[in-house]
């Protein structure tokens, strides 16, 4: 690789860090202090950078704090593709959902009062200002999971309906976890709700 392909592969993942953290920062503080008392210059502080970088990343505080959703949904796709060929389908969405719900929330939740935390984000959520940036957010999601799923089953993302089927089926488990955790203001990890949601899914969704 040449020297300026090193370079924008520093640059790029530089970017990536700088949106994280911003994203991060403003769930954050939303969660604690509610979306209406949080402005941009408090989240650009929290992450180290200043308002005008913010700016240059997102349009606003929604679209902040849909990028944490958003990027996670990615990264899942991207551990799709790594799974091994032989692994079934569903075998390996789940492994590669657990491995990204799994990395970096230890050091995220270390010192939060997690009835707190479910409170705010329950409240954070339910701000009609940000469901827009959600949808929006888990549609893109969505697209990109069903072009990892296409590639791993030889399907066509015109021409089929299967990698729709199950990206769109991801996405609703996904949010149907986060939601029952929120209602449920469990301090268990979100992780154990999604392994066993996904299973079911995988199963076809027997009777209870």
């Amino acid at each position: 690789m040449s020297i300026e392909g090193v370079s924008e592969g520093l640059r790029e993942r530089k970017k990536r860090a700088t949106r994280i953290a911003l994203s991060w920062a403003a769930i954050r503080l939303c969660a604690e202090r509610g979306l209406d008392a949080v402005r941009v210059e408090d989240i650009a502080a929290a992450a180290g950078v200043s308002a005008r970088t913010f700016n240059n990343y997102f349009a606003g505080k929604g679209e902040a704090i849909a990028f944490r959703h958003l990027e996670r949904v990615r990264q899942i796709a991207v551990e799709l593709r790594a799974r091994p060929a032989s692994e079934p389908l569903w075998e390996a969405i789940a492994n590669a959902s657990l491995t990204r719900f799994g990395l970096g929330q230890e050091g995220e939740m270390r010192d939060v009062d997690v009835q707190q935390w479910v409170s705010g984000l329950r409240l954070m959520f339910a701000e009609p200002a940000l469901q827009g940036e959600i949808y929006k957010a888990d549609a893109q999601a969505e697209a990109e999971l069903a072009a990892a799923v296409a590639e791993r089953t030889g399907t066509d993302l015109v021409h089929d309906l299967y990698p729709h089927l199950v990206a769109a089926a991801v996405g609703a488990t996904i949010r149907a976890v986060t939601g029952h955790w929120m209602r449920a203001g469990s301090p268990a990890p979100i992780t154990g709700l999604l392994t066993d949601a996904l299973g079911q899914v995988a199963a076809g969704l027997p009777a209870p």
